[in-house]
């Protein structure tokens, strides 16, 4: 079962990609398929095959963004969370070889495209949730179990 949590910056950016599709890349895609369609032959036109294929991709992924942001829960930050590792915190951890990680728990619905994002439901996330600074980690990878240390933590709306 994929985790329904996001943070606000993650919501809005859904929220802006379905608002693109669906006001400007459908309608743009819609009126390209129905210009090549006017020109005849459908089975050997490239234009029509190609956009009507966008078409389908950009409604699938209409559909998919709709029934996720329905069921979809806003983490905002609160004040209790200063401190300890919870859901939207940056954290930097470092291991005893001295190699330095830094990223941000955020859902799985954040972390596309993104390599300083881990889901929730990764493994080094839920190992981190509630530590705090210099706290000692155990983290079970498939590569083994390995030991970080907590050298930061912070949230960006600390910063506002």
């Amino acid at each position: 079962m994929k985790t329904e949590l996001i943070t606000r910056e993650g919501y809005e950016a859904l929220q802006q990609e379905l608002n693109h599709l669906w006001r400007e890349k459908r309608p743009d895609t819609t009126a390209k398929v129905a210009w090549a369609a006017s020109l005849g032959d459908r089975s050997e036109n490239a234009d029509y095959q190609y956009n009507k294929k966008l078409l389908r991709e950009i409604d699938r992924r209409v559909r998919y963004l709709r029934k996720r942001l329905e069921v979809l829960k806003v983490v905002d930050y609160s004040p209790q969370q200063h401190g300890k590792v919870f859901f939207g915190a940056w954290v930097e951890i470092e291991n005893d070889n001295g190699e330095q990680l830094c990223f941000r728990i955020v859902g799985p619905d954040e972390i596309y495209g993104r390599n300083d994002y881990i889901s929730i439901d990764a493994p080094m996330a839920r190992a981190l949730i509630k530590k705090q600074v210099d706290d000692e980690v155990q983290v079970n990878t498939p590569a083994g179990s390995k030991t970080w240390l907590v050298n930061k933590i912070w949230y960006p709306q600390e910063q506002q």
